[in-house]
């Protein structure tokens, strides 16, 4: 798909906008909207609502570069999820280690307990976001919102109105299971409902569980989808494996009719451009994405960089490239730890080079390029002052200027292989090397992802080289390499780099 090509995308009644498509390689960027509105509170003296997001700001993550803006909890929580949130001892001490200075002001509830998928009262309601959206159209970029399947609030009015939209357990249960059920007072009184879950651990108890065995539930919950996508360009799905047949049966004993594909088809009757990214784990990505889904979480890549082990992550890059094109890549989110508190700095780096200059979507999160090591529960509406570690930013701003490069995002990647430099050098298998390739620039990526210094023969296939000088110019540092064409060609290009050393290369052929 051309990245000039334009295509209509959501917009207000009687107005229509055009918008460039999306790369094939897009890029996204994560915020966490309660948090930035109170920083953005505080900078003003009164509350902030979405009107208030600077224009600078979007201006900046434009230059950047970035293609999406996930704005996360954007949607109406109520007293409920709020009350949970407040009473739950294992959250509070949490609550507590993060803040020195907590109080009770700083809990706004969980933004996946979503009482209704209209913009919250205090972010200046669905007008707001329409303009926010608007604003970002004219700076390139899409805005990015949440879709929580598998359950609400507790003070949903679907509890009252369609008890039946719910999965119910009986009094046994709740006496054998209190951490899976609990009892809520219906509209003709009442009776037990699940709280939302997945198969492996205890209930969210400032959630109750949505039953995928009701077929109108279903029809109202793909209607939601619907009116989504008449609001912003795109939705992250959490946990959207738990609603797959099988896994909603293992779950709960019930077995439902798919989901996704016939939500995702009426999301895109009305916004055709409009895309789908899933949270998803336990080797479940390929089937979503079979059914319909633009990108899902990559958490194997992820856990494979963080363990430290090169042939794994090596391994990982031989994925069918379609499925790697959809794959979101991230080394941080709001459910995960700190990238900063995770990794140290040279293995942080090293990661980051892999995760971000491999092809998929590249997933950003807000604190990561400060080298935040804070993560800050999805119940609070603030988190810590921290100081910016600039050589986190520093590094961040060199990788981001290496992802503006058109080649990364139009270009052809390919894994490249690597040899030992002489007989017994084992430590040519710490190495992930890949190239990209354009019309007109070639990059090749390097990295020596192991704890000790390694060598190895690059085998790189570009036949312009063959009777030139190839300059590798790094684009992360300033450092520079003349080498013969044909030597590269015949016998490989050698490396020698320390532990977690890297390069990103670009190849320029002088005659």
């Amino acid at each position: 798909m051309s990245s000039v090509a334009m295509l209509p995308v959501a917009v207000q009644e009687g107005k229509r906008a055009f918008l460039p498509a999306v790369r094939p390689h897009p890029c996204l960027f994560q915020i966490n909207t309660r948090v930035y509105m109170s920083i953005l509170s505080r900078a003003l003296g009164r509350p902030a609502t979405l009107d208030d997001v600077p224009d600078s700001d979007l201006e900046r993550f434009a230059r950047d570069g970035f293609d999406y803006l996930w704005f996360l909890g954007v949607w109406q929580t109520g007293a409920a999820g709020r009350r949970i949130s407040l009473q739950n001892e294992e959250w509070l001490r949490e609550y507590r280690d993060l803040l020195p200075d907590f109080s009770d002001a700083d809990v706004c509830g969980s933004c996946f307990a979503i009482r209704s998928y209209t913009v919250h009262s205090d972010f200046g309601e669905d007008a707001a976001l329409l303009r926010l959206r608007d604003r970002l159209h004219e700076r390139g970029m899409r805005l990015l919102l949440d879709f929580v399947p598998n359950h609400t609030a507790p003070d949903h009015p679907w509890v009252q109105e369609h008890p039946d939209y719910y999965v119910h357990g009986t009094e046994d249960k709740l006496q054998r299971e209190p951490q899976n059920y609990t009892r809520v007072a219906a509209a003709d009184g009442p009776v037990v409902m699940a709280y939302g879950r997945d198969p492996y651990f205890a209930g969210w108890p400032d959630t109750l569980q949505l039953n995928y065995a009701n077929s109108d539930f279903q029809d109202a919950m793909a209607a939601e989808l619907e009116k989504l996508a008449g609001m912003c360009d795109g939705v992250r799905c959490d946990m959207a494996m738990l609603v797959l047949p099988e896994v909603f049966e293992r779950t709960w004993g019930l077995r439902p009719a798919p989901f996704w594909p016939h939500a995702i088809e009426r999301a895109r009757a009305r916004n055709p451009g409009f895309i789908f990214m899933a949270e998803v784990y336990w080797d479940l990505e390929w089937t979503l994405q079979q059914q319909g889904f633009d990108y899902t979480y990559d958490k194997r890549l992820y856990d494979r960089l963080r363990d430290g082990h090169a042939r794994p992550v090596r391994d990982h890059f031989r994925a069918d490239p379609d499925f790697q094109r959809k794959s979101a890549r991230f080394l941080e989110n709001h459910d995960e730890p700190r990238a900063a508190a995770t990794f140290d700095l040279s293995k942080h780096e090293a990661a980051a080079v892999l995760t971000y200059l491999c092809t998929g979507l590249r997933f950003f999160h807000q604190g990561q390029r400060a080298g935040f090591t804070k993560k800050i529960p999805v119940h609070l509406s603030r988190g810590p002052a921290e100081p910016v570690n600039q050589a986190v930013r520093a590094f961040y701003d060199r990788l981001l200027a290496c992802l503006r490069i058109a080649e990364v995002h139009e270009g052809q990647w390919q894994l490249l292989d690597c040899t030992r430099a002489w007989e017994g050098n084992w430590t040519w298998d710490s190495f992930i090397c890949f190239a990209w390739t354009g019309a007109t620039r070639s990059l090749i990526v390097v990295v020596n992802y192991a704890p000790n210094q390694s060598q190895c023969y690059l085998r790189i296939p570009f036949d312009q080289l063959r009777g030139n000088t190839a300059r590798l110019q790094d684009l992360m540092s300033t450092a520079a390499h003349d080498r013969n064409g044909d030597e590269i060609l015949s016998r490989g290009l050698y490396l020698d780099l320390p532990p977690w050393g890297y390069h990103v290369f670009d190849v320029i052929v002088e005659k």
